[in-house]
């Protein structure tokens, strides 16, 4: 399944619903600015049978990681239909810009605690085997979340 038929078969509210901090600023479409919100899109497609450990560690780690980092946590996914249902965690992530978020993203993957948990969680082999990002900004249509 491609990315344009993935991104169609999510709803938009659900996507981008009122989850987000109302802190955030938009940016126009287009602006090309690194200095406006933007928000990321990640699909991480697990290896046979891992999306459960995946799961718990983003319930019991990951997700207040994103956090300490700067990261604001959207709304997460799992798809419910084939191909991609069993296999794959669907994730957006709000940043302040995308400077922050390559200096957030940065920070994140140094931070011992995150090598440790990751360390730990492949114990029995690793858990994603390919991930997929989109950088995001709001339309000047678009409600402000």
């Amino acid at each position: 399944m491609n990315r344009r038929r993935l991104l169609q078969s999510i709803p938009a509210l659900a996507l981008l619903g009122q989850t987000a901090s109302a802190g955030l600023q938009a940016t126009k479409a287009g602006s090309g600015s690194t200095s406006g919100a933007v928000y990321e899109l990640r699909i991480y497609h697990a290896y046979e049978g891992k999306l459960d450990d995946l799961l718990t560690r983003f319930r019991e780690h990951t997700t207040r990681l994103f956090e300490k980092h700067g990261m604001k946590n959207v709304g997460y996914w799992t798809p419910t239909d084939d191909p991609l249902k069993g296999k794959t965690l669907i994730y957006v992530v709000a940043h302040p810009s995308r400077d922050a978020a390559t200096a957030n993203w940065k920070a994140f993957v140094e931070d011992p605690e995150w090598i440790s948990v990751r360390d730990k969680s492949e114990a029995n082999g690793k858990l994603v085997e390919k991930v997929d990002s989109t950088f995001m900004v709001l339309t000047d249509f678009s409600p402000a979340l």
